[in-house]
């Protein structure tokens, strides 16, 4: 690797290696939600498709049928499904969450309203039905829609854990494997299917998207409270203030003395937050040691999903992946 190389970031290194595929997934992209009778459509998909996030989920796919040396341009319309996933599931949550900012722009359900939100959430993922169709591969078209499905359950499940001091360690694993690492692990997998892979390589790739997804998700969840030193920002502490249950404060919870016990359950369960519960909180969980055992947990998925592409050709793209894994959870270290 080059100094120049190692002065970009992994997803930036791999946007470079699939220019012409992400090209090509762009046009589909524009294309597949242009609508002819509804106007609006095109103008709430496009607020956030042209926001600039980074396009890892579809990148995923596209990077993986390459690696599994695929020649044809499924994996474009794989990879467009993937992304019309996400926005789709994007504009829901932020009406869920009532959230007025995405990518540091006003969010879609503010712009317009709640109702708009959701029905172009509910057609972009009719069009991206619409398009794993067109593959003609039935096993992809079970692997993405399960994933659909597992996303909604996800978020459902959040929302009865949210408040509720009794959520475990297990039911937060599922709330994370739900909303963030099941379109991951799809992502990957399909690649690997339409490229009509072996199945342990198939699986491979699921495993890798599993556990980079898992840990994407705990890294966010960390940088919520500031990161392993806990350190007050401007955005730290919103699922505090959204009375969330991640990792750190699960552990938190389950080793509280009564007093703290009792901080929680006025917090968290009642909602009832004064000036300085936030610090409070923030002292709690470095007293328990729970923001360095977050971190540690994200790692052990690191290796986990690095580990699991082992038995992938070695390619430029593997260490990509590899990269973006550690890149992961690079940003707690």
């Amino acid at each position: 690797m080059s100094l120049d190389d190692a002065a970009t970031k992994p997803h930036e290194r791999m946007q470079a290696a699939l220019a012409d595929d992400l090209a090509a997934v762009g046009d589909l992209i524009r294309a597949r939600m242009a609508s002819k009778h509804a106007p609006r459509i095109p103008e709430v998909t496009a607020h956030l498709v042209e926001a600039g996030g980074k396009r890892v989920r579809p990148m995923l796919t596209l990077a993986a049928a390459r690696l599994c040396g695929y020649e044809g341009d499924a994996h474009q319309k794989l990879a467009a499904t993937v992304e019309f996933i996400h926005t789709a599931t994007l504009l829901h949550d932020d009406v869920v969450d009532e959230s007025e900012k995405r990518r540091g722009r006003p969010t879609a359900n503010l712009l317009w309203d709640n109702k708009s939100s959701v029905l172009v959430g509910d057609y972009l993922f009719a069009r991206s039905f619409q398009l794993m169709v067109e593959t003609g591969n039935l096993r992809v078209l079970n692997i993405l829609s399960n994933a659909a499905a597992t996303i909604a359950e996800g978020e459902v499940l959040q929302l009865t854990a949210a408040m509720n001091l009794a959520t475990t360690e297990e039911i937060y694993l599922q709330v994370i494997r739900g909303k963030t690492a099941a379109l991951f692990e799809a992502a990957c997998e399909v690649g690997g299917v339409i490229a009509g892979k072996d199945e342990d390589v198939i699986k491979a790739l699921a495993t890798y998207g599993d556990g980079l997804g898992i840990a994407f998700q705990m890294a966010d969840d960390l940088l919520d409270w500031g990161g392993t030193g806990g350190e007050i920002g401007k955005n730290t502490g919103d699922d505090f203030r959204e009375r969330k249950l991640t990792l750190p404060v699960i552990r938190a919870v389950a080793r509280a003395d009564e007093d703290e016990r009792a901080f929680w359950k006025r917090t968290i369960e009642k909602g009832d937050q004064q000036d300085g519960d936030l610090e409070h909180a923030l002292e709690l969980l470095r007293r328990h040691g729970t923001l360095e055992e977050t971190r540690d947990v994200a790692n052990a998925y690191v290796a986990e999903a690095k580990s699991a592409l082992s038995i992938l050709p070695d390619h430029p793209l593997r260490e990509m992946m590899i990269d973006l894994a550690d890149y992961v959870v690079a940003r707690l270290n």
